[in-house]
């Protein structure tokens, strides 16, 4: 995949754009801001945020996420957007460095818009993310879930995950630890 820069805001944009015809992931962009804000649940807050969600902040993480794509830095920010409209439904990122990942591993995290769950588009933009980190060089892709965080431990088994072992984080936070060999997805399969 390759990135080709547009302008958007005097910065330039990666041209990554993966669907499966029913999901569709491109960078987060300023514009949408308005829509995870009012998207954002206590869910989302709990399991993946780390806290509520404002204005100031929302547009501070994108323009991280921007600089990230500009500079091939280690986390590349996706929007998932669903239907023709490609409506923001949610995010995924996947990190290509983070601590306590091994050589070849990447970190992918999600969440959806409550309107959004249970309709299998987290588990389409798995897939998809997966395959363009084995296009990056990526190896294995790696989900930590908490472990009373049931919905998304659904995903990643669904994405075709294996339960790997519980972690415990430096703050003390476990984890349940999924693991996917990409092989496959670089090939095709």
């Amino acid at each position: 995949m390759a990135l080709c820069g547009r302008a958007v805001n005097n910065r330039p944009m990666p041209g990554v754009k993966l669907s499966d015809g029913i999901v569709t992931l491109s960078p987060l962009r300023l514009e949408d801001v308005e829509a995870h804000l009012a998207g954002e649940d206590e869910l989302l807050v709990r399991w993946l945020n780390g806290g509520p969600g404002t204005r100031e902040g929302t547009e501070a993480y994108i323009r991280h996420c921007l600089d990230q794509w500009d500079t091939a830095g280690p986390l590349r920010a996706f929007g998932v957007r669903a239907g023709a409209e490609e409506v923001l439904a949610g995010t995924i990122d996947v990190r290509f460095a983070q601590e306590g990942l091994g050589r070849g591993q990447v970190n992918v995290a999600y969440g959806l818009y409550p309107s959004w769950r249970g309709q299998g588009l987290a588990t389409r933009a798995v897939h998809l993310v997966c395959g363009y980190a084995a296009s990056e060089g990526a190896a294995e892709a790696v989900i930590q879930v908490e472990p009373r965080n049931a919905a998304s431990a659904a995903v990643a088994l669904r994405a075709g995950f294996t339960y790997r072992a519980r972690i415990q984080a430096e703050d003390g936070t476990r984890f349940d630890r999924y693991v996917r060999g990409l092989a496959a997805v670089s090939r095709g399969g």
